[in-house]
């Protein structure tokens, strides 16, 4: 009888989480066709969140984020985190140009530490660093796509962008791994040093296995474009061990997935990018990372942004002044090396640098579990995060001259 009761219960999870998918998936589909009938002047990205957030339990309660749902999610943010690290340039991020975007990031995480204690009038040392973290991240992983569509790859805004961005990513999930962690710091910086051995493993793994046992390679040639898809399996294997690892060493996933791009991107033959890079948006942008989004907007409660719609409004300028200002101040006032004269260009790289949402959805989902920030804090910053991926990249394309007629 005890048995019978089980599998039903496990029956009914089973039949939910798929009722839960099909809703995800259809938000999914929808949320580029709304796009489309703007003239994709609001990017599909907020619309996959605006979309969840109606889907949620706060509004229609049509979806849930059970085990299996959360499950796809995560994997979501892996795959997202990883196109991010295979898009950077790593040679770029050892130029003087990496060097002022990171000093950039370091002196608007300390003036936001600062601002955070005043506000609070309290010594609260978690607090501030959560929300200093929050507010001076940069969702690379969500613009960079925008910044295709806005055929700025490749162009002197977008070079800029990439290296902010990239800085604005790593640094904040190093400083999360590193302030928000129960563990003293030096214990926490031996565990980092220890992911990133295993990291230096994972990456010469490949090349060692191919040499010692040629068979392997040859197997993986054969079977890259076949339903066996090795290439494909090979690399969210890497992903998966090292997404694991960074959860077993209790840091946050998108430390492992951010590597696993950055490796991609170092033992990838340059003349393969382009189709690798193709075949990852097809498995990727298909199903995993919209549904990272739409559950990350099934979280926010509507309640709560009803009720404090100003202070939703208010995270929009507060980012930008504590991200994109300074990332403009400096731009316009210091030689940074990125070749921008026009206070144009400085000001697209300003608000695209400020765009942020993934890194404040896993900081404000740490916080929240750690009991640092209440739900109700935490949905007002992750709907006010929405909003800077499509208020910010609009602002910014609204500056392109090159759209002037």
């Amino acid at each position: 009888m005890t048995e019978t009761l089980v599998l039903a219960s496990e029956s009914a999870n089973g039949a939910d989480a798929l009722v839960s998918f099909a809703w995800i998936m259809g938000a999914a589909l929808l949320a580029p066709l709304l796009s489309h009938l703007t003239g994709w002047r609001i990017p599909a990205v907020p619309l996959l969140i605006g979309l969840g957030m109606i889907l949620g339990p706060s509004i229609l309660d049509l979806a849930h984020a059970g085990p299996g749902v959360a499950m796809l999610s995560e994997i979501g943010v892996g795959a997202l985190f990883l196109l991010a690290g295979f898009e950077i340039n790593v040679s770029s991020l050892r130029s003087a140009q990496a060097g002022h975007a990171l000093a950039t990031w370091a002196i608007c995480l300390v003036i936001c530490i600062a601002a955070a204690y005043f506000m609070f009038n309290r010594f609260d040392f978690g607090l501030a660093a959560v929300l200093a973290i929050a507010v001076t991240s940069t969702a690379l992983g969500t613009i960079t796509p925008m910044l295709k569509q806005a055929g700025l790859t490749g162009t002197k805004v977008g070079d800029a962008v990439m290296i902010h961005g990239a800085v604005g990513e790593m640094a904040p999930i190093v400083a999360m791994a590193l302030l928000l962690s129960a563990r003293s710091t030096w214990v926490t910086g031996l565990i980092l040093l220890a992911f990133f051995v295993i990291a230096l493993v994972v990456a010469l793994a490949p090349k060692i296995v191919s040499r010692l046992f040629p068979f392997v390679k040859t197997a993986f040639i054969h079977g890259a474009g076949s339903t066996n898809q090795t290439i494909l399996r090979l690399i969210i294997f890497m992903l998966a061990v090292l997404m694991a690892v960074a959860a077993v060493f209790e840091l946050d996933v998108v430390l492992g997935a951010f590597a696993t791009g950055i490796i991609l991107n170092q033992i990838i033959p340059d003349e393969h990018h382009k189709q690798l890079e193709h075949r990852l948006d097809v498995v990727f942008y298909s199903m995993l990372i919209p549904v990272f989004f739409v559950v990350s907007g099934m979280r926010i409660n509507w309640d709560v942004i009803a009720d404090n719609p100003w202070k939703v409004l208010g995270v929009v300028p507060l980012i930008f002044i504590c991200r994109g200002l300074p990332v403009f101040l400096r731009e316009r006032f210091t030689p940074t090396g990125s070749g921008l004269s026009d206070v144009r260009d400085q000001l697209q790289v300003a608000f695209y640098a400020a765009a942020g949402l993934p890194i404040i959805v896993a900081v404000m989902s740490i916080a929240q579990s750690s009991n640092i920030i209440s739900a109700e804090h935490a949905s007002i910053f992750i709907a006010g995060g929405a909003l800077t991926v499509t208020v910010f990249p609009i602002i910014a394309s609204a500056l392109d001259y090159r759209h002037e007629i």
